[in-house]
Formats: structure tokens, sequence, C-alpha cells
């Protein structure tokens, strides 16, 4: 059952990358995540209250539930999407995954913990990866480039949804339940993108077709309330370290979808890029067990190796 739901968790989140693609070719992105959240938020609510799982938060919790809303549901989901009307959704998906890297900074920052030399060379493998991906930007030194406009809007989002996490972590020492934590951020998050949609002057249009619409199912559904909760029961079960594996595995669908369907052009730099960042992704999050495997495959292939170039002498 937690391979299923692990398999679930990567395939949601996999997918949703293409789908907020499709979501802001017809709409701005703020009508596109209003949308999202408010029926996400909705569904969540009363999923929990069905279940009898939304539990009560005191009045003096909510300021920390909307400072959630505004990191993990508005700031982080604003600047992805604008992101993604620059770059395909799968390289979106791969610069999102450097959130476990942020994660690890912001825990030393925020909360005093350690972190091994192992985190250092994964931090150090996943910035060279981010360089790869964007090295022809970066050689020709063109700041306001597409490539580097999105690459940079993505990257401040991760850093913010990572400060989401961080105050999700506050309010779970809190005693806040978790699920209820998240249903009450998503409405927080909700109205500050109403805030910011109706000062705009933009309305909520109707008549959109029928690819958003199923779009917007898909991120609402699957991938935010089934999405995240899938995640949840996998780190009640298996702990966050190892239910961070999902970071690594989901853009590598995210990246075939959009080779598919975005006629996204790999290079050598690019998928050098790619397995920088989960490697170092895998060396930030990976337990012992699995590098001692990947430890004592490399001793045995380099000893076959020179087993090999001495046979040939």
């Amino acid at each position: 059952m937690t391979g299923f739901l692990f398999s679930v968790n990567v395939l949601v989140w996999g997918f949703s990358w293409i789908a907020i693609a499709v979501q802001i070719r017809e709409t701005s992105a703020e009508v596109a995540l209003l949308y999202r959240l408010g029926l996400a938020a909705l569904v969540l609510f009363l999923a929990l209250a069905a279940t009898r799982r939304l539990r009560r938060v005191r009045l003096h919790q909510q300021p920390y539930l909307a400072l959630m809303g505004l990191c993990l549901f508005f700031l982080n989901y604003l600047l992805v999407y604008n992101g993604t009307s620059f770059i395909p959704s799968g390289v979106v998906a791969l610069v999102f995954s450097t959130a476990t890297v942020f994660n690890a900074l912001n825990s030393m920052l925020f909360y005093g913990d350690r972190q091994s030399l192992r985190f250092i060379f994964g931090a150090v493998l996943g910035m060279a990866g981010l360089g790869c991906l964007f090295w022809r930007d970066l050689t020709q030194l063109d700041l306001g480039s597409a490539s580097l406009i999105g690459g940079a809007l993505v990257l401040a989002a991760t850093y913010v949804f990572s400060l989401g996490n961080m105050v999700s972590r506050r309010n779970n020492a809190a005693g806040i339940d978790l699920p209820t934590a998240t249903a009450w951020s998503m409405a927080w998050g909700t109205l500050f993108l109403a805030a910011l949609t109706f000062s705009r002057g933009q309305s909520l249009p109707l008549d959109l077709s029928w690819n958003w619409y199923l779009a917007l199912f898909y991120l609402a559904i699957p991938g935010t309330v089934i999405g995240f909760l899938s995640y949840l029961e996998v780190v009640r079960r298996l702990g966050a370290p190892l239910a961070a594996f999902s970071t690594v595995l989901y853009p590598a669908i995210a990246l075939t979808v959009s080779t598919f369907f975005e006629g996204y052009h790999w290079t050598p730099a690019a998928a050098l890029g790619l397995l920088l960042i989960a490697l170092g992704n895998m060396l930030v999050f990976a337990p012992g067990r699995f590098w001692g495997i990947v430890s004592h495959a490399s001793r045995r292939i380099a000893y076959a190796w020179s087993a090999r170039d001495h046979t040939s002498l």
C-alpha cells in the first residue's frame, strides 16, 4: 500500500506541470490559481468534515496559518505559474526539485539543524545541475532572456515554498493538525489571490475551453488534494527523508511529458543537468543503506574495470 501511495504522489505531481502550462495559455496566473485553490480548499474542507478529521484551530494560531498560506499557496504558486510562461513545464519541475536543498538550508537557518558533508556535496551537485540546465543562456550573458527570467522566477518560488515548509514545521510543533492546517492555509491563499485578482480589475471568465477546465479539475483534485494527502500518508509511514524521493522522480516524468507535448529539445547540457540535480537530491536525502549499495556497486565496477585492463595487458 505504501508503494502504491508513493507512486500516486509521483504520478499526479509529475503530470501537474503540463496542466499548469495548459491553463496559463487562456487566463492569467492569478485567475487560474484562484479557481484552482478555491476548488481545492472547498473539496479538502468538505472531505475532512465528512470524515470527521477537521480539527478546531484557536484564533491566535490563524496568523501562522495565514503566513503558511502566503508562502505555500500564494507567492509560491504565483511565481511558478508566471515562470511556466517563460520555460517548458518539465524544466519548471526540475528547477523546483531543488526545494530539498533549500529545505535543508532553511532548517539550519531557522531551527539550528546540523547538516552533514553529504548535504554540502548534494547542494553543490544540485546548483551545478541548474547551471548546466541554463548553460546556453548563462554563457551568452543575456539576463533578459526568457529562460533565465523563467528560471529565476521558479527558483524564487522554490525558496518561498521552502519558507512555507518552515512555517508548517512550526505549526506542527504547536500541535496544529496538518490536514486541517493545510485546508486553512489553502483558504488563506485563496483570499490573498482574490484580493490581488480583483484589485487588478480582473474578472473570472466562464467561457473557457474544455482543456482548461480539465486542467483545473486535475490540478485541484488529483494535483492538490490527492497528491498532498498521499504525500502526507507516505511521510507518516516512511518519514520525510524517504518521502522526499518524489521530488527526484517526478521531474523525470514532467520532462518526458514536456518533450512529447511541448516540443522540449534535449541538449547534452540539459541531460547532464537532470542527472546532477537528481544525484544532488538523492545525496541530501538518501539513507545510509542506499549509499552503501551505491558505494559497493562502484567498487565492484572499478574492480571489474581494472581486472579487464590488466587482462588486456
